[in-house]
């Protein structure tokens, strides 16, 4: 049994990852901003017979992250596994200046994502060994029109876990899954007129997001010395 940590939680990738792995026997502590969610989520994995913590959570806040991670590992002893799942997406054309969105994404995808490696490296560490999975999307591997700025999160995010991969001590694993279009509400936060219906059209075909969560549980249930660095997971007919 791992103790494995999971940020965006509620819904969509983090919530199917957070059941598949207590399905599979891991000790999963999860994070999210709503909490009803999370209460929800912990009873469901409660009631299958795993064990599920719950802890309200902005990734936003580097001190949040750091109590989160801090407060799981007295619980448990140690942390074993952090996945860095949350994100947003609200897709716009650059001249629509729509610039307190792009702040966001920055300070979710990118800022989280440091704030998540800053949490957990330091208890990796010092019991010599962990893995770190960031949850990408395949935006760290193409720029689309209205998504200049999502993507850019998505490729610092792939660079900068790349790094954590060459910079860590040889017992800490690092992974990247990038997702292609998967069920999600990250969708739902789009305001730009045009950019909402261009991804109607794009997402008439998901994953589920148990896939995603598969390609997770794979990464992580490999053997000590085995480390898979990027997966890749697409809707057969995305291109």
């Amino acid at each position: 049994m791992k103790i494995v940590l999971i940020t965006g939680a509620s819904s969509g990738i983090g919530h199917a990852t957070a059941l598949r792995l207590a399905r599979e026997g891991h000790h999963v502590v999860l994070g999210a901003r709503r909490e009803d969610r999370l209460a929800a989520l912990a009873k469901e994995i409660h009631d299958a017979g795993g064990t599920a913590d719950v802890h309200r959570l902005d990734v936003t806040d580097r001190a949040d992250v750091a109590a989160f991670a801090d407060a799981a590992a007295e619980a448990h002893g140690r942390l074993d596994v952090f996945v860095a799942n949350a994100g947003v997406m609200p897709l716009s054309r650059l001249d629509s200046l729509l610039v307190e969105e792009w702040d966001r994404m920055i300070d979710v995808n990118v800022r989280g994502l440091l704030h998540g490696i800053a949490a957990a490296l330091p208890h990796f560490r010092r019991a010599g060994g962990g893995h770190f999975v960031t949850i990408a999307s395949t935006g760290a591997h193409e720029v689309v029109p209205t998504a200049a700025v999502y993507c850019g999160t998505k490729y610092a995010a792939r660079a900068i876990t790349e790094g954590l991969r060459l910079e860590a001590d040889p017992g800490i694993r690092v992974t990247t899954v990038s997702p292609g279009v998967t069920e999600s509400e990250l969708a739902d936060s789009i305001t730009e007129p045009g950019a909402k219906d261009a991804m109607r059209a794009y997402r008439a075909v998901t994953l589920a997001p148990d896939a995603i969560a598969g390609a997770v549980a794979y990464a992580i249930g490999q053997p000590d010395g085995v480390d898979v660095n990027e997966i890749v997971v697409r809707p057969t007919t995305q291109r």
